[in-house]
C-alpha cells in the first residue's frame, strides 16, 4: 500500500510522546513493506530545519514539511470568542500548507491517508478535492476530554469558564469530524469505546503505541538509586498541571514521611516559577540532551496526571526500561497494567506518599515491579505488532 501520513508537527527528533508515536508508526508501516510518505506541518513552536534530519530517514519515509505559524495570539484568541469556531483547530489551518499538500496529492496516488491527531483534520476538504484515498484519523487522544478534565480541575472561575468554552467548541468540531472520515485508529481501547459512544459507526480499531523494546534493554542500571523522577514536555498542559499538583499537594507529605526522598524533574519548556519555588530535595534540570542517560540511574518514575486522554508514551518507555512506575489512574489509562504487579497506582497525596515509602523500605519489591513491567512491554507493546495491525486494518478498509 501507498500511505500518506500527515503529522501536526515534524516528528523529529523522536524524543517526546507525540513524536515517538508518529515516527514509530511510520517506521513500523515501512518495515511491514508499505510505501510511506510523511508530510508534516512545520509549526513555529516546534520548527525543525529539515536539513538536520538524516538523509537515510528522509528518503525512507519520503519526508516533507510545510511551515505554519500556530502561535497563540491574544488578539486572535479574543476575536475568536465571538465566533463559533474552535480556536484550538483554526490555528492549524493555512492556505500555504493546503497548497503544498495539494501539490503532493496531485503527484501521488495514495491508498490511505493517515491523519495524526485531530489537528490535521482541517485539511480533509483539500484531501477530498485532490485524492480518492481512504482517510483515517489516528487519534492520540479524544481531544475535547482533555480540555473538559482541565476545566474540572481549574479553580480560577474565569479560566474555568474559558476552558469549558474551548472544550465545548472542540467537542462540536470533533463530533462533526467523525462524519468526514473513513476510519479511526485509536491508541487505546478506552478511546475506541468513547468514539463509538459519540456515534462513530465506521471501521475503528485500537492499536497501542509500539516501541522497539530492544532499545531499552540496558536503560536502567542494576544499581539504580531509589530516587524519583518525572520526564515530560512542560508545554503540554496536563504535564504542567500534574507536576504542579504533585509538588504543591503531595511533596510536603512525602518529604515529611520520607526525608531521604529525592525528586528530579526534567523536560522541555520548564517553567521558571517551579524552579524558583525551591522545593526541598527537588532538582529541576529542564531540557536534557539524552533522556536515556538522564534516567539510567533513577529507578522510580512518577506520572501524576490529572487530565489527558490516550496512551502515555513515557509509561510504555518506562515499562520497557524496567522502571518502577507510580501513576495516577488517568496516567495509566488505556495501558494493560495491574496495580502492584507491574505498576503502582496512586490518586491522592496519601497514596503517593504510601507507595513511595513502601518502595524506599522494600527495594527488592520495588525492583520486581519494574521487572514485571519490562515483561509486559515485550508482550504487548512491540514495534512490529503496531505495523502489522495497522496494515491489516487498512487492507480491510480498502476491500
Amino acid at each position: 500500500m501507498k500511505i500518506l501520513q500527515i503529522c501536526h508537527r515534524v516528528p523529529f527528533p523522536a524524543v517526546d510522546g507525540g513524536n515517538i508515536a508518529m515516527m514509530n508508526m511510520a517506521l513500523s508501516l515501512a518495515q511491514s513493506g508499505h510505501e510511506v510518505h510523511q508530510f508534516s506541518l512545520n509549526t513555529s513552536r516546534h520548527f525543525i530545519d529539515m536539513k538536520t534530519i538524516p538523509v537515510e530517514l528522509k528518503d525512507k519515509l519520503h519526508m516533507s514539511a510545510s511551515y505554519i505559524d500556530t502561535r497563540i495570539k491574544a488578539a486572535d484568541a479574543f476575536l475568536n470568542l465571538f465566533s463559533h469556531h474552535s480556536y484550538n483547530m483554526v490555528r492549524f489551518f493555512s492556505m500555504h500548507v493546503a497548497n503544498d499538500l495539494s501539490k503532493l496529492l496531485e503527484k501521488n496516488k495514495f491508498d490511505i491517508i493517515q491523519l495524526e491527531t485531530l489537528f490535521c483534520t482541517p485539511y480533509i476538504e483539500t484531501i477530498r478535492k485532490y485524492s480518492k484515498a481512504k482517510i483515517v484519523l489516528r487519534s492520540h487522544n479524544v481531544e475535547h476530554i482533555i480540555w473538559e478534565r482541565l476545566a474540572v480541575s481549574e479553580k480560577k472561575i474565569l479560566k474555568k469558564k474559558y476552558l469549558n468554552l474551548l472544550a465545548g467548541r472542540l467537542k462540536q468540531y470533533e463530533l462533526k469530524t467523525l462524519s468526514a472520515i473513513d476510519g479511526i485508529i485509536s491508541i487505546t481501547s478506552v478511546d475506541e469505546n468513547i468514539f463509538k459512544s459519540l456515534g462513530f459507526k465506521g471501521p475503528i480499531l485500537s492499536i497501542p503505541l509500539g516501541i522497539d523494546v530492544n532499545d531499552y534493554v540496558n536503560s536502567t542500571s542494576e544499581k539504580s538509586e531509589m530516587v524519583l523522577y518525572h520526564l515530560g514536555s512542560m508545554d503540554w498542559l496536563p504535564n504542567l498541571e500534574g507536576v504542579e499538583w504533585f509538588l504543591k499537594e503531595c511533596w510536603t507529605k512525602i518529604h515529611q514521611s520520607n526525608p531521604q526522598a529525592k525528586l528530579f524533574l526534567a523536560g522541555r519548556d520548564f517553567p521558571q516559577h517551579i524552579i524558583d519555588a525551591h522545593y526541598p530535595n527537588v532538582t529541576c534540570d529542564g531540557l536534557v540532551a539524552d533522556a536515556a542517560a538522564y534516567t539510567m540511574n533513577k529507578q522510580i518514575m512518577i506520572v501524576p496526571l490529572l487530565s489527558g486522554s490516550g496512551m502515555r508514551v513515557k509509561i510504555i518507555q518506562g515499562l520497557a526500561a524496567g522502571k518502577t512506575i507510580i501513576s495516577t489512574s488517568i496516567g495509566a489509562e488505556g495501558i494493560e497494567v495491574e496495580h502492584e504487579k507491574n505498576i503502582l497506582i496512586a490518586n491522592t497525596p496519601p497514596e503517593f506518599a504510601a507507595m513511595i515509602k513502601r518502595c524506599m523500605e522494600n527495594e527488592n519489591w520495588c525492583r520486581q515491579i519494574g521487572n514485571n513491567g519490562r515483561k509486559l512491554a515485550e508482550e504487548k507493546y512491540s514495534l512490529q505488532c503496531t505495523g502489522e495491525m495497522a496494515g491489516k486494518f487498512y487492507k480491510r478498509l480498502l476491500e
